[in-house]
């Protein structure tokens, strides 16, 4: 209610955070974008030059490349000086107060294009190619229990949806009739450079990426952000504009394509399932490295929502799940993550003694009995001291030796003991709760609302192969998996099974218990939007129609039945159903759909008068009747071919 608010630091709490989840910025602000698009044709292009988007002035600042680089885990200051400001200033002029100003004090506004580059720059400035998209400003994605991802993880995930966001902004770009906008000559800077780093490097795509290419690409992209973030966070926006033209952002985003595709394919596994998250290791300085981290459920959801997998390449996936380490057979749905047994401590903290004997200091520690570093234990296995609780509690201890000798051979050996230390743990693939509970949304568990997201994503895919005409074959198993994964939500189940309520939504089911956490999860929205794709109720070019070609047959009644509803006078209302129909409500206006030989609409409207309709779209005027929830539409009759229905 007072506009735009963010997480303050608390430097006494340290549960309190900064930063936010990069895969909600773009998967989401796309689907509104989609929904605007389709429900009001043209008015995102109309946009483009209209100067009525502003920036909030998030009292953070990202610190420069080069301090990321050197740790990546700690990446983000709190100005508490200009928080201060932002709230002085909201007690002067209200929610206003906390936008971005020109050197001039003035609110600075910006036009759709500006906007939507911005964030596309925001998330490309930290592409890894051949890992996706660098976790490093202290939040990673949607999941919590995958918060220790910050630094060395990269997300694929953001990429995928990343993806469907570029693919989007470059069609809406070929409808517009504009030559050219205006941006902020800050961000056209910003722009310029990136631009030229993709271009210089555009002959990468076309084989498989070194690691010294990799860091090369990284240090640009980087530092073509630090200089545009130092630029803002000095001089603020000098408020001068320079011109665009649409055709070079459409070039760029074409031959972004090329880059995210090329990234895709290198995260495709041997098995046909898609990597989720990577881990990126600088080396010596010179080079990034990139390993992977195992199979997880959201890097299958987000490649299926990226619009980059064909048909036949979407049933691979949903075919790997169904074999893969992430069905539950026990709840006939998916896991976050693999199960798997965790090592205790005394057999993690084993130093081989090869290892050992490389390093002369830990073999003058041993023949010294000094414990500080390393011991032996009774049957010759070699430990770290176990108070250690990570790289920096050892490099403070090989900082802190005494004596002389042990002072040199740390020196000389510091870098190598710290990468033993690395290999001993492995904390850099330390994902969070994800890899260390069993609830949660950890290990074996299930997520709920990332399964209702699959199948929104199956739907999709579903919904595509029908309307591309694909081979009855490959829509009839995309079918089968949909509703395989439908039944597996706990709607559908009994409560003995499910161990809980069926119809209350749950955050999670850990393995060998019902669910938990009952609440008003994410998993709704989703199960929402799943319902009206079965239903058919679609919008495009603003019009309304039914194409209810996921439906079946048994969903019809088998008897009359009385539907009860509140209409758009708020008075509640019934209206009688005959056997063989199915009735829902859209804008508060009963849609009643018969199983029939025709495709045909009929709107019957409160004055007693009717309007028909052939086949399966409503018209533009009686579409926005709809929406507008004028009142003047008592209910709409759709005769549906049975044809369709499954």
């Amino acid at each position: 209610k007072d506009g735009f608010d963010w997480d303050t630091i608390e430097e006494d709490d340290p549960w309190s955070y900064i930063g936010y989840w990069g895969d909600h910025q773009i998967i989401y602000l796309q689907k509104f974008l989609e929904v605007i698009e389709n429900v009001q044709p043209g008015r995102l292009v109309s946009l483009f030059d209209q100067e009525i988007f502003v920036y909030a002035n998030v009292p953070y600042k990202i610190k420069a490349y080069d301090q990321i680089l050197k740790n990546p885990k700690d990446t983000i200051d709190f100005d508490f000086g200009l928080d201060d400001i932002i709230n002085e200033r909201r007690d002067m002029i209200g929610a206003d107060g906390a936008l971005i100003q020109t050197q001039q004090r003035e609110i600075y506004t910006v036009n759709f294009i500006e906007k939507i580059l911005a964030t596309m720059l925001a998330k490309v400035s930290n592409f890894i190619p051949e890992a996706g998209i660098w976790l490093n400003t202290q939040r990673p994605e949607w999941n919590d229990a995958n918060n220790a991802l910050v630094g060395n993880g990269v997300s694929m995930v953001t990429l995928y949806y990343l993806r469907r966001f570029v693919k989007a902004f470059n069609d809406l770009i070929s409808q517009s009739d504009l030559n050219e906008v205006a941006l902020s000559e800050e961000l056209i800077t910003f722009y310029a450079n990136v631009t030229l780093i993709f271009s210089n490097n555009n002959k990468l795509v076309t084989k498989q990426i070194s690691d010294k290419e990799r860091k090369a690409v990284v240090d640009q992209l980087g530092t073509a952000a630090s200089n545009y973030r130092h630029q803002i966070y000095q001089n603020n926006f000098s408020g001068k504009k320079k011109s665009l033209s649409l055709s070079n952002v459409a070039d760029f985003t074409t031959r972004l394509l090329t880059f995210i595709d090329h990234t895709i394919e290198a995260n495709k596994r041997a098995d046909n399932l898609y990597h989720a998250y990577n881990l990126m290791t600088v080396e010596n300085d010179q080079e990034i490295s990139v390993s992977h981290l195992s199979e997880m459920l959201e890097g299958q959801v987000s490649v299926l929502s990226a619009g980059y997998l064909s048909s036949q390449e979407s049933l691979e996936v949903l075919d790997a799940m169904k074999k893969s380490a992430l069905f539950r057979e026990d709840q006939y749905s998916y896991i976050l993550y693999p199960n798997k047994e965790l090592p205790r401590f005394l057999e993690k903290n084993q130093i081989p003694e090869l290892t050992v004997k490389k390093s002369k200091l830990f073999q003058k520690l041993l023949e010294d009995g000094n414990k500080q570093i390393i011991l032996q234990d009774r049957k010759g296995v070699y430990h770290f001291n176990g108070d250690f609780k990570n790289a920096d509690h050892l490099a403070q201890a090989l900082d802190t030796l005494e004596n002389n000798e042990y002072k040199k051979l740390a020196n000389a050996e510091k870098a190598l003991l710290l990468e033993v230390y690395e290999t001993v743990f492995n904390h850099k693939a330390f994902t969070g709760r994800s890899g260390t509970f069993f609830g949660y949304e950890g290990l074996g568990s299930i997520y709920w609302h990332m399964v209702s997201k699959l199948l929104l994503a199956t739907q999709e895919c579903c919904l595509k192969a029908i309307r591309e005409n694909e081979n009855e074959e490959i829509i009839g198993r995309l079918l089968e998996h949909y509703y395989e994964i439908q039944e597996g939500i706990g709607v559908h189940k009994s409560p003995e099974l499910y161990g809980a309520f069926p119809t209350d939504p749950y955050s999670h089911t850990p393995g060998g218990k019902g669910a938990q956490q009952p609440g008003m999860t994410g998993q709704v929205k989703e199960d929402i939007l799943a319902r009206f794709g079965e239903l058919g109720a679609f919008v495009t070019d603003g019009c309304l129609y039914f194409s209810p070609d996921m439906l079946r047959t048994s969903e019809f009644l088998n008897e009359p039945q009385k539907f009860e509803y509140v209409a758009i006078s708020r008075k509640r209302q019934s209206l009688q159903l005959e056997q063989g129909e199915l009735c829902y409500a859209y804008c508060q206006v009963p849609i009643v759909y018969k199983i029939s030989q025709n495709e045909e609409i009929t709107v019957q409207y409160k004055d007693g008068t009717n309007r028909q309709f052939k086949g399966q779209y409503l018209d533009k005027t009686t579409s926005d009747q709809l929406f507008q929830r004028t009142g003047e539409i008592r209910t709409i009759l759709v005769s549906v071919d049975e044809k369709r229905l499954k």
